[in-house]
């Protein structure tokens, strides 16, 4: 009897594609990474760094730690005086960053291009203000602050909020610019002036957002605001720089372990509020 076999169907061969090199695209982009790796290169050549110093460095920071600053000297930080240093530091970080969210929020309208009242003036005067603030390190500001003002909380305050204004500046114009511009429009065409374009088209847009921007400058504000501190702004900042140069290093290293179990707080606590911001989209 005869037997038959079912035929099979044959799979269809995979189509390939062929790409054409581009030049001068890929030319240009290959020329470009092999530069940057050329002056990587030549950069750890001519800065002589030792990459197995580098490497051989670890052991002995951790024998240092362990020799110098092990164990802490928690009952430093236990001290009234410190307690209350601590607290003028969260102060002075929510007060820099209040400030500096409140200031950066008309700037940053005058330095997005799409809605800025005049793109020949308030625009560059927004972007330079923003610029400006960004440019210049928090602790240059401390050391330009403590000259004029003295040492104390004042110059750390005002430092913190210029740095926020350049921080928060920067986000909430990015933000601005991306906003949907047909609702800007739809009030531009009824006559709407510029603050109540600003108010009733551009805010109910940027608000989930810009607070979300503003937690984050203030989880920023915080981490310098010790820096901030030890160059003359007040708070622990100033006991840290006094261990320091005293080389009291188990003092150091409860101080380091508390600021860092405060931004470890911080970082919560932030994280929470923007993950409930977040789902008010």
């Amino acid at each position: 009897m005869p037997t038959t076999t079912a035929a099979i169907p044959s799979m269809p061969a995979a189509k390939r594609t062929w790409s054409r090199y581009r030049h001068p695209e890929s030319t240009v982009r290959f020329a470009v990474i092999m530069a940057i790796l050329a002056f990587l290169g030549y950069s750890v050549a001519y800065l002589n760094i030792d990459l197995s110093r580098i490497l051989g460095a670890f052991p002995r920071l951790v024998e240092i730690l362990a020799t110098r600053y092990f164990p802490p000297d928690m009952n430093y930080v236990s001290d009234a005086d410190f307690v209350r240093s601590v607290l003028r530091t969260l102060e002075m970080s929510l007060l820099g960053g209040f400030f500096g969210v409140v200031c950066s929020i008309p700037l940053a309208w005058l330095a997005a291009r799409n809605i800025t009242v005049s793109k020949r003036i308030a625009y560059p005067f927004g972007r330079f203000a923003i610029m400006s603030s960004r440019s210049i390190h928090e602790t240059i500001w401390t050391i330009l602050f403590v000259t004029v003002l003295g040492f104390g909380m004042l110059a750390g305050t005002l430092a913190l909020t210029v740095f926020c204004v350049g921080f928060a500046g920067k986000l909430f114009s990015d933000e601005l610019e991306a906003i949907d511009m047909g609702p800007v429009e739809a009030m531009r065409s009824v006559g709407a002036n510029p603050l109540q374009v600003f108010q009733y088209a551009v805010l109910p847009q940027v608000r989930v957002a810009f607070t979300g921007i503003a937690i984050y400058t203030w989880d920023v504000a915080f981490r310098a605001a010790t820096v901030v501190g030890f160059f003359g702004g007040g708070g622990m900042g100033w006991y840290l720089k006094r261990t320091t140069q005293q080389m009291e290093s188990t003092r150091v290293a409860a101080i380091l372990l508390v600021i860092i179990g405060l931004v470890l707080l911080a970082e919560v606590g932030s994280g929470w509020l923007r993950k409930r911001i977040g789902k008010m989209r």
